[in-house]
């Protein structure tokens, strides 16, 4: 079943190497049985790029790309249809941080496309860091029901503005999965820092999502673990203290994912809910360990100061490889 490569920049959608106008492209899809996933990358990518391009990586053509984990590019026709969204994510990080929440629309467009074509055919977004930023940021120009499920995979995005996206009309009526990991703290901590949240200080999402239409799902929890296992969904326990990627690297997660997206109704969300552990490990847990008491204010300044030079350091920072220039930003 088709799979369209569509590329977003400055408002505009184009197909990836292609000339047909995308509201085309999508209308010669209609007649494909199953849902529409859309597919959103995060940091550091361009698609185009001879280094970076999307489409040539983690929306590649091989086993292990995005696409065929979700179950695409198997010949069978009720795989439904496949939509790699590239955008331009290289830059400062407040920057793209701000370019993301701009094609918001952009996606809302695709996705209104996507509903004009086929109206009864489900809709879905899976994204990654950055890319979330994105998807949440749609759900303001979109009427209800027009997105049915969102897998959130360890998001670049501030829970203030999550909330009040998934409060619009188009928020309330989807079923969120915040998907994160305590291996992402140090990555939240630089996106706390390095990025201005609207209205004030504010925590990424990573620390959880309260709203009654949201499952946060801790990847690196022992409990989550388990009851995933029980639903046939084992996943590989964690290997690393921080990683950014293991949120659909590591053996299983691409399956877990595929199952939210594909059977909503043989995993509904009340059915995992019910399931998983209420309360997150806090942050910090697997690199410390938690505090038995809060920590007091006068905690912060040189306590992140120190976690976002570790993460300078420790973790593969933005680099561009043609010039050799050294990295000035962490990917996301």
């Amino acid at each position: 079943m088709p799979l369209l490569r569509i590329n977003a920049r400055e408002g505009m959608l184009t197909l990836h190497r292609g000339a047909t106008p995308v509201p085309d492209a999508v209308r010669a899809t209609r007649a494909a049985p199953g849902p529409a996933i859309i597919m959103i990358h995060g940091f550091k990518y361009a698609p185009d790029s001879t280094n970076h391009c999307p489409h040539k990586k983690i929306f590649r053509d091989s086993a292990h790309g995005w696409p065929a984990s979700l179950g695409y590019n198997t010949g069978l026709p009720e795989e439904g249809l496949g939509i790699a969204f590239g955008w331009y994510a290289r830059g400062p990080l407040a920057q793209v941080h701000r370019r993301a929440a701009d094609l918001g629309r952009a996606l809302a467009q695709l996705v209104e496309a996507l509903k004009s074509a086929a109206p009864k055919r489900p809709v879905h977004i899976i994204a990654h860091s950055m890319g979330v930023e994105i998807a949440l940021s749609a759900l303001g120009h979109l009427p209800s029901q027009a997105v049915q499920r969102m897998v959130l995979l360890t998001g670049a995005s501030f829970t203030r503005h999550a909330e009040t996206m998934l409060c619009t009309q188009a928020g309330r009526s989807a079923e969120v999965f915040n998907i994160t990991s305590r291996e992402n703290d140090l990555f939240d901590l630089a996106f706390e820092r390095m990025v201005a949240a609207p209205g004030g200080q504010d925590r990424a999402i990573g620390l959880g999502i309260d709203l009654a239409n949201v499952v946060n799902l801790q990847l690196d929890c022992p409990d989550t673990l388990s009851c995933l296992a029980t639903l046939g969904l084992p996943l590989a326990p964690p290997e690393r203290r921080v990683c950014h990627w293991s949120s659909y690297r590591r053996p299983g997660v691409m399956a877990l994912y595929s199952r939210l997206l594909r059977d909503p109704h043989g995993l509904p969300q009340t059915q995992l809910a019910k399931l998983l552990p209420d309360t997150p490990e806090p942050r910090w847990s697997r690199l410390v360990r938690p505090p038995a008491q809060a920590l007091p204010n006068g905690f912060g300044a040189s306590a992140l100061a120190a976690a976002a030079q570790v993460l300078r350091t420790r973790i593969g920072l933005f680099q561009t490889a043609s010039t050799g220039v050294k990295p000035k930003e962490p990917a996301y």
